[in-house]
């Protein structure tokens, strides 16, 4: 039996100081249990995010490559392209315009 390899993370609505322990403890537990190596979030559902959601991103971040993954994001709106960008998160993780591109992307790079 194949072992999936990505992990991808669907959050709906915001990402602020209210929830983000609560996605970040969600996608720990699963993490952990699925056994993946790569994690890809699919934002297509996400509005806003403050920089309690760039600690979740870095966290995760953390948690993957030490696995020897990688993290890329997918589907952000325009208002988080900003904050990915003025945050720094885009030198260290990789964004797309949709989950397939992400997918195949993180694929192509696990085999380099």
């Amino acid at each position: 039996m194949e072992r999936k390899k990505n992990l991808i993370v669907k959050i709906q609505g915001d990402i602020d100081q209210h929830n983000a322990e609560e996605i970040r403890a969600k996608v720990d537990k699963e993490f952990e249990r699925s056994r993946c190596r790569h994690m890809i979030f699919d934002f297509s559902g996400v509005s806003f995010m403050d920089s309690s959601g760039i600690g979740l991103l870095i966290g995760r971040y953390k948690s993957v490559t030490a696995r020897g993954g990688t993290v890329a994001i997918a589907n952000m709106n325009s208002d988080l392209g900003r904050i990915y960008n003025i945050s720094g998160l885009k030198k260290i993780i990789s964004s797309f315009d949709s989950l397939d591109q992400a997918e195949k992307q993180v694929e192509n790079q696990a085999h380099a």
